[in-house]
């Protein structure tokens, strides 16, 4: 699930997976290198994406908290498994 994620992520801000998750970016600086995303509403719509893809591959409905723009995205993808986990111990 990990793998998808990143995939699912990185094809929707157009950047390849080696350079937001290898260099573990954050949120903030995946948007000023991504040509897509111009603010954090647009980085949030691409989370919305990614938990819909999620749930459309695996069934699993993921509620993601808020997160600053100094966020590493190591975190971010952190909070995406964490929520695929519970949601999988409560079914």
């Amino acid at each position: 699930m990990k793998d998808y994620i990143c995939e699912i992520f990185a094809q929707n801000v157009g950047l390849s997976i080696a350079e937001i998750f290898e260099n573990d970016l954050t949120l903030s600086a995946i948007i000023a290198r991504s040509d897509r995303l111009h603010n954090s509403i647009d980085l949030m719509e691409v989370f919305a994406k990614t938990a819909n893809m999620l749930k459309k591959q695996y069934g699993v409905q993921i509620r993601l908290p808020a997160f600053s723009l100094d966020t590493p995205i190591s975190d971010v993808l952190e909070a995406f498994l964490n929520e695929a986990e519970k949601v999988n111990t409560l079914t």
